[in-house]
């Protein structure tokens, strides 16, 4: 009975996914005989995959269809780019309202799109304002987030620091607001803040990805840029993250390209820090060493912005890698995404499946299969500048270690 209940659910979505394709169909014969060759190139664009975009935007796919696609991402990066510029514009000269925080406020953000490194940044300044005993809470949009379930960053940020509260507000300042009364918060770290310029800050933070310092130098979507680079001018510490995987020549040149497109910044300090290795977790909460990865045979996958940089952590800490497969950032995996990586890992001999964290809150799985999944645990550790990046942090510390005393920050009523 059991089986034939299967069968008739398999047959209903076979069904149910034939009459989605009928519909696509049609609506893509309606749209290409309207709008001719120009939707078809819109429709290819939209049914990429991960990987492919990234090849897309680099330009290592090569031939006559991908430099036409990569022509009219250019002509939508170029609108995208003015609306980011007219908007900053109108922050930059007031003419849109800036709301206040009721407690000090620190940003963490970037200009490209995701996989910078942001969120073990975040965990390493919540750290380090708890070991003072200042009361602090996260505020974050969220994305991704579904039926006032935790997004994917924030469930990462829950189980690295559990005394920690995380707003979920697309209102920042209403977030910030709500951690000062509900939770009595001393000092607000925003997530992913550069570009919500509708709360004012105390310090701004940048982090830029040593991998990928300047999203391919377009703005989205030709390439991975949130907005001109000018924007970092907006930060007043850089923070270069994952810098262990290039050399000191190379560090150099990134740091002086974004001087340059920012000389009348406001950045005051360069700092170049690692994600460093530290263990192997599972979803039960037990650890490994991070020899087992050269000691297995591994097959790995990565959601996040920047698949490639953790590929190259593995490949860093010696792994066995028989297969490596790439997700979107943020990307919700189906019952078909782990059935298909199941099958995959089983192809590929693998002893061990490893993901990011990132990864490992969404699937909430021991083992893939017969196959055990773990992820490995990433800390920020600094390399170069720790010392500039305290002292742009020690007065807005000061300033949330006063917050019951002064006025200035007395929660209002």
């Amino acid at each position: 009975m059991k089986q034939n209940t299967n069968d008739i659910q398999q047959n209903a979505h076979c069904i149910e996914a034939r009459s989605k394709n009928a519909v696509t169909r049609e609506l893509t014969k309606t749209v290409r005989s309207r709008f001719g060759f120009a939707a078809v190139l819109v429709e290819a664009f939209m049914r990429l995959d991960a990987e492919t975009f990234r090849s897309l935007v680099d330009g290592s796919w090569k031939g006559l269809f991908p430099a036409l696609l990569r022509g009219v991402l250019s002509l939508l990066s170029l609108v995208y780019g003015t609306v980011m510029h007219l908007r900053n514009s109108a922050y930059d000269r007031r003419w849109l309202r800036v709301g206040t925080a009721p407690i000090p406020v620190i940003s963490v953000g970037n200009v490209t799109l995701g996989g910078t490194g942001k969120t073990p940044l975040v965990a390493w300044i919540a750290s380090r304002a708890r070991a003072r005993g200042l009361r602090v809470a996260i505020v974050s949009r969220g994305f991704g987030a579904s039926h006032g379930a935790p997004n994917d960053e924030a469930a990462e940020l829950q189980l690295l620091l559990p005394d920690v509260p995380h707003v979920i507000n697309s209102d920042r300042v209403a977030g910030a607001t709500m951690a000062a009364e509900e939770f009595a918060s001393q000092l607000v770290i925003l997530d992913d803040g550069l570009q919500h310029r509708a709360i004012a800050r105390n310090l701004n933070l940048l982090v830029i990805d040593a991998t990928n310092p300047d999203g391919y130098g377009w703005i989205f979507p030709r390439g991975f840029l949130r907005e001109s680079i000018r924007g970092a001018s907006r930060a007043q510490v850089w923070i270069l993250s994952r810098a262990n995987l290039i050399d000191s020549e190379k560090r150099k040149r990134i740091q002086n390209h974004f001087l340059m497109a920012c000389p009348t910044g406001s950045c005051s300090a360069w700092v170049e820090a690692i994600h460093a290795p530290v263990s192997l977790r599972s979803w039960q909460g037990t650890s490994e060493s991070l020899g087992v990865l050269r000691r297995e045979k591994i097959a790995g996958f990565a959601g996040i912005g920047n698949p490639q940089a953790f590929r190259m952590t593995l490949e860093n800490e010696g792994a066995q890698l028989v297969g490596f497969r790439m997700f979107p950032d943020h990307h919700a995996f189906s019952a078909d995404d782990i059935l298909s990586l199941t099958s995959w890992a089983v192809a590929c001999g693998a002893s061990r499946v490893i993901c990011t964290l990132k990864d490992l809150v969404k699937i909430k799985a021991v083992r893939l299969g017969t196959i055990p999944l773990f992820a490995i645990e990433i800390r920020l550790e600094i390399l170069d500048g720790e010392s500039l990046l305290d002292a742009a942090l020690e007065p807005v510390l000061q300033l949330a270690a006063a917050v019951e005393s002064e006025a200035l920050f007395t929660v209002p009523e």
